[in-house]
Order: C-alpha cells, then structure tokens, then sequence
C-alpha cells in the first residue's frame, strides 16, 4: 500500500517591533463618556423595564465627573470640593486608543494612501498600560458649557470635561515584514489628527477640537 507522503509547511515568522510614540494635542480635547446613568436608560428601554414619572433634577457638575473616563480616583461625590481632593491625590484620566487608530485608518482612506481601511487594521495596534485606554496628560480637565441642537428645533445643555493642553504616550507595535513600513504606518496617524481628530466637535464632526499631531520618542 502507497504511503501519504508528507507535506512539509514553512511558517514565514513576523517581525514583531515596537516604538514608543507620543501624539501631543494641537485643539483642546473635549470627551464625553457614557455614564453609569446613560447606559442604565439604554438597558432600561430595550428591557422594557418600568420607568419612573419622576424626572431626577439635573446636576451640571455631575454630568461633567461622568463625562470624564476615569483610570484611577475618581470620586465618590460629584462636588467640586471632591474633584480636587481627587486631583491633589493623583487623579487620572484617558481616552479610547482605539478612536486613535480609528482616525488614522479612517484618514489614509480619504487621503487615498490605501485602497481600504482593512488594509491598516491589522498592520499595527497601539498599546498602553490601561489596556483599551491611554493616559490622557498635560492638564487638569474644566467643565464646558455648550448648548447643542437635538433635533426637531430644540436645544439642550452639555456639560463636558476639556482638557486644554494634552498629550497621551503610548507603544506602537506593528509586523517591519508586512505590507506597510513604520513610516507609512507613523503618517496615516499623524494624518489621523488633522483629517479626523478625536472626541466631541472634532474636524470629522464639523468641528476643530481634538486635532493633535505624532512624535516618536
């Protein structure tokens, strides 16, 4: 009886590299996370869960704590007495990474530096320490006040956290043996800022906020 001969597989290996960058804000950032409330609402609806008639007065000062994405001390009273103990003892903040990658991705394909957002996707990936965030640095954040539209010729207040003068640092980590070089890869982020940008009324929002640009340590 023949013998199945053997196929021998040669499993090219990557060139996993890693560099330290910094992207350093050139518009002030203004963020708005979801808060606890807002996604008990959203559960709330799609339960069908009984509500209340009893509508809970509005707290500005609560809405900016809520607004902010906390890594560590946030406090447990939304006061400004609490806020700045918790600034004293070392408060810190961040933001998404993955808006960061997203706005690069998003920037080369409008710049027509690749055919497809695909392309980019799994060419490089931003790491930190705080996982899917990065430390937001540079400033303490203020509370705004903006009057936004609606819908329906209404308005509405909100009230969000901004950070004047910022910078996040964290570790690019992309395959030297893939389709896109580190030059590539370190542009389509700095495009990101300035095509795109990051948080609330950023220039892919018909807004000027956000926009930073990228240095590499």
């Amino acid at each position: 009886m023949a013998t199945k001969k053997e196929e021998t597989v040669q499993i090219k290996p990557l060139d996993i590299q890693r560099v330290n960058i910094r992207i350093v804000g050139d518009t002030p950032l203004i963020v708005h996370a979801w808060s606890d409330k807002a996604k008990k609402m959203m559960l709330d609806a799609q339960t069908g869960a009984t509500k209340t008639s009893a509508k809970e007065k509005r707290d500005p000062f609560d809405d900016f704590i809520q607004s902010l994405y906390w890594l560590e001390g946030k406090p447990e009273k939304s006061t400004p007495e609490a806020f700045m103990k918790a600034v004293e003892k070392g408060a810190k903040w961040g933001f998404p990474v993955g808006a960061i990658k997203q706005a690069a991705n998003s920037a080369a394909y409008r710049l027509k530096w690749v055919k497809n957002q695909m392309e980019l996707r799994g060419s490089y990936f931003l790491n930190t320490e705080y996982g899917d965030m990065c430390e937001i640095k540079g400033s303490v954040p203020e509370m705004r006040e903006d009057m936004v539209r609606i819908g329906m010729g209404s308005a509405d207040l909100r009230y969000r956290g901004e950070f004047k003068n910022w910078y996040a640092d964290m570790t690019l980590e992309y395959n030297a043996s893939g389709g896109m070089s580190l030059e590539q890869i370190i542009n389509c982020i700095n495009a990101g800022g300035y095509v795109c940008g990051l948080g609330e009324w950023r220039p892919e929002k018909d807004g000027s906020f956000g926009k930073f640009h990228i240095e590499t340590a």
